[in-house]
């Protein structure tokens, strides 16, 4: 090879190895707008996912349909689009539909749309975008007209997961309107009962009853507050809270609504100001099953009757006793006083697949109203001075046929001849003494134990057929009239022991020479008579079938069980008040006679009871109707609501 050659070989190489650098370049640049424009499209589409998902996802878990204005799954959609960057001006369009979740014969899950179904929602969000490069260049080689946009497209489909189903019970009526009575008479008992003082205005009272508090959302707030860890409602429900922390947690629920709760927030800041330093714990008030879902709490309750039931919990806890003067004509000095000897469960949740409808069973779901005594010590007039009781006492059926009876046995007949002689002999006799006694004060103790119901059966076959069943079981009512231990009554729960109250003093006076000193006067040495009431009503048992309950949530469905039987009996028992007879003092077979002598004095019983029922009756309609209404109680009714959600709504999933 001549030199001439060899020189000139490199030259040309490195012209060629120019030429291949130029084209990787351009090659690699081809490849990075690629990426670049993938990258961008890839973007933009995952934005788009993300935007259905999370617009899906809210459209369930907000309870969106496709037929309710103010539940429209896609007004939640748009919401959710919009937050997340949705601009309708931008190209950009979002359809919302309802409808079910099918599998088809591949097993695969395919959405079904129906306006009328809300089992899924699903949302498609798309849009319009420039044409990538890579795209465009396919175009200009293509016979197609070219097209410089390309719509994305994102489709999400979301549906609930299923539950087990869910029943709710409550108890208690919650129908209530405030009157200036009504805040005064709230002030005085709700106040007493935690030892302090209220003084609620009228609107706040209403506020009270008027709200709704969320179940789920206030305790997930006071676990906040009380440093439980969110979801561990068994921990919390089991805890000993101070009452002004309960009221400060839904203080800071109900701000967080907005300002139509500020007249309720103003009334619980006045409860907490009179709360003292009570501790509770609020699972005595509030049954969730264990096991249950948290969704299950997910539900409303009225303000007043969470904070009613507070109070009363309280008030079995500590030693306060509302005391509340009556003012009735013709007594002096009346005072009713109350205290709760067992609190109420307001509400109750569970599974009713897992009931056996026994009180017993573990996973019962039970409610109770509380059990409340009360005590009335009131000041009567003289029964002495009552029309028609001294001549009913003066007749020959007591006074001309008992002392008779009574001097004979006693030995103190001064009229006949033998005893004439005795006492000229001796110088000392004793003498018979009737007194009609002053009867300053009678004492009235009304018991009513808790009304309960609690679910004995369900059925879910479809949403238009579903029912819940129920037992409910009326209260026992005690009614006891005489000399009662008021402080004992109100220091237990155990039964309250009465006394029959003192009519008549069958006394011993001891004479010399017929003068006789009254100071030697020996109280019941012949006995006595007096009266007493003690009587209970039993309490009945009712099964009622609820026909398509509300889900859980809505308000629920009232079953209203009449007692009007109790209140007439109890009446009827103030008519027939029985004369008691005293064993003497002073032989033992005198007490006997009396009791024979008692039983036949029937002018005394009907003028006795014709006093008493005028004295007594007036009392029992404010007590029943008035006093005790105010605690959620009353013996004409009992009030049970009822919810049932065969397929509640859990956590919203996407599905497809």
């Amino acid at each position: 090879m001549s030199p001439c050659l060899q020189f000139r070989g490199p030259a040309r190489q490195r012209g060629a190895i120019g030429l291949m650098a130029a084209g990787t370049l351009a090659l690699a640049l081809c490849f990075s707008l690629l990426v670049v424009d993938s990258g961008r499209l890839y973007l933009e589409q995952r934005k788009l996912q993300r935007m259905a998902d999370v617009a899906a996802l809210e459209a369930v878990s907000r309870n969106g349909d496709c037929l309710t204005p103010t539940l429209s799954a896609a007004g939640f959609a748009l919401e959710s689009a919009t937050r997340n960057g949705y601009n309708a001006t931008d190209g950009m369009t979002l359809n919302t539909t309802c409808g079910s979740l099918q599998a088809g014969a591949n097993n695969l899950r395919a959405f079904s749309v129906d306006a009328s179904k809300k089992e899924a929602v699903r949302v498609v969000v798309t849009h319009t975008v420039p044409t990538s490069i890579a795209a465009g260049i396919y175009a200009l080689f293509s016979q197609g007209p070219l097209n410089l946009t390309t719509q994305l497209t994102a489709t999400a489909v979301s549906a609930p997961a299923p539950l087990p189903p869910l029943a709710m019970l409550t108890i208690g009526s919650t129908a209530l309107v405030v009157d200036s009575s009504k805040s005064t008479a709230l002030n005085l008992l709700l106040g007493q009962m935690l030892g302090s003082t209220l003084n609620l205005s009228v609107a706040s009272w209403q506020g009270l009853v008027d709200n709704q508090i969320n179940l789920l959302g206030y305790l997930n707030q006071l676990a906040l507050d009380v440093n439980v860890s969110t979801g561990n409602y068994t921990q919390l429900l089991s805890m000993n809270i101070a009452l002004t922390q309960l009221l400060d947690s839904a203080i800071t629920v109900l701000q967080a609504g907005g300002p139509t709760a500020s007249v309720a927030v103003n009334g619980l800041i006045g409860v907490k100001a009179a709360a003292g330093n009570t501790s509770i714990v609020l699972g005595q008030l509030l049954q969730l099953q264990t096991g249950a879902a948290s969704s299950a709490l997910d539900t409303n309750l009225q303000v007043f009757q969470l904070i009613e039931a507070f109070v009363q919990l309280a008030n079995s806890r500590n030693a306060a006793i509302a005391s509340i003067p009556l003012n009735i004509p013709g007594l002096a000095n009346g005072v009713v006083k109350v205290k709760v000897i067992e609190p109420p469960q307001l509400s109750a949740i569970g599974n009713p697949a897992l009931v056996n409808g026994q009180l017993n069973d573990p996973n019962r779901i039970y409610v109770r109203t509380a059990q409340v005594r009360t005590v009335l010590s009131l000041n009567l007039p003289v029964l002495s001075g009552v029309t028609g009781l001294v001549s009913a006492l003066a007749s020959n059926t007591l006074l001309n046929g008992l002392t008779d009876t009574l001097d004979n046995l006693l030995h103190l007949n001064l009229a006949g001849t033998l005893g004439s002689l005795l006492c000229t002999l001796t110088g000392t006799c004793d003498k018979t003494d009737l007194k009609i006694l002053p009867t300053p004060t009678i004492d009235i103790v009304l018991e009513v134990a808790a009304a309960d119901s609690h679910v004995t059966g369900y059925s879910c076959a479809s949403d238009a057929t579903k029912t819940l069943t129920t037992q409910t079981n009326t209260s026992l009512v005690k009614l006891k009239v005489g000399q009662i231990d008021t402080a004992n009554a109100l220091s237990s729960s155990a039964d309250v022991v009465v006394q029959p109250l003192a009519l008549i003093d069958i006394g011993k006076i001891s004479c010399v020479f017929w003068i006789c000193n009254p100071a030697t006067r020996v109280p019941f040495y012949g006995g006595g008579l007096g009266v007493k009431i003690d009587t209970s009503v039993a309490s009945t048992q009712s099964t009622h079938v609820y026909n398509q309950p509300p889900e859980i949530k809505q308000p629920p469905l009232f079953y209203s069980l009449g007692t009007q039987g109790i209140v007439s009996s109890l009446k009827s028992t103030l008519g027939g008040v029985q004369v008691l007879a005293y064993k003497p003092t002073g032989s033992s077979l005198l007490g006997d006679l009396l009791v024979v002598a008692a039983g036949t004095l029937d002018g005394v019983q009907s003028t006795l009871g014709v006093v008493l029922q005028s004295l007594l009756s007036p009392l029992v309609d404010p007590i029943l109707d008035g006093l005790l209404a105010y605690l959620g109680i009353t013996l004409n009714k009992v009030d049970v609501g009822a919810n049932l959600s065969c397929k509640p709504p859990g956590r919203p999933s996407l599905a497809i």
